[in-house]
């Protein structure tokens, strides 16, 4: 029982840290360009060296 005084304050506070970096990386702008990335591997910019 002793044991809960300690994990459930410890694993609402680790909670806590991810939710922050979780809003930090949304307000940085980290999940804007979702289909940017996955499309710009799909084109080849080797074309103009010919």
């Amino acid at each position: 029982m002793t044991n809960l005084l300690f994990l459930i304050p410890a694993a609402l506070f680790l909670g806590g840290i991810g939710l922050a970096a979780f809003l930090w990386s949304l307000k940085s702008g980290q999940f804007d360009d979702l289909d940017g990335a996955a499309e710009r591997i799909l084109h080849d910019d080797d074309e103009d060296e010919d």
